[in-house]
């Protein structure tokens, strides 16, 4: 079952954060605080929302996206920040019905894409994105600015 989130769903998302952390060998990058989890997305200013997969009435995997904007099409997109599913839940279509749901919300909300990043060793999840139609775009590079970087563009 897909749902969408509940504030009190903020500490199992923010455990299946850092489990995916782990799985991406990115944990020492996470520095989330479910504070500021909880604000960001049940706050006055709701910067992302959160589709959860259940299994049996458990929480097994959870889908965390925002909105975007196409200015060559002129509408509204979703980003998938995360997809993940606990792997001991992984291969009973859990996350199929994540991006599902995804794709269901987009269309309904007259969004032209939903897009997203996948680390290039992550060949399972690429096979599986290919699987269901997505195509790679690989004429692009994501750039990025944190910390320091962009403080210092900021104060120039």
């Amino acid at each position: 079952m897909i749902r969408p989130a509940t504030p009190t769903d903020v500490p199992m998302i923010a455990r299946l954060i850092r489990e995916l952390a782990e799985y991406e060998k990115l944990a020492h990058a996470c520095v989330m605080k479910e504070s500021d989890l909880h604000n960001h997305l049940f706050g006055a200013t709701k910067y992302a929302e959160v589709l959860i997969a259940e299994d049996a009435g458990a929480v097994v995997g959870f889908a965390l996206f925002f909105h975007n904007y196409s200015t060559f099409r002129a509408k509204p997109g979703i980003y998938l920040e995360d997809l993940f599913v606990m792997p001991e839940y992984r291969g009973r279509g859990h996350g199929k019905a994540l991006l599902v749901a995804l794709a269901k919300l987009a269309v309904e909300r007259d969004c032209s894409r939903v897009e997203w990043s996948v680390l290039n060793w992550n060949t399972p999840s690429i096979d599986f994105y290919k699987a269901l139609g997505a195509k790679p775009m690989d004429e692009w590079s994501v750039f990025r600015l944190t910390d320091d970087a962009l403080k210092k563009l900021a104060s120039s």
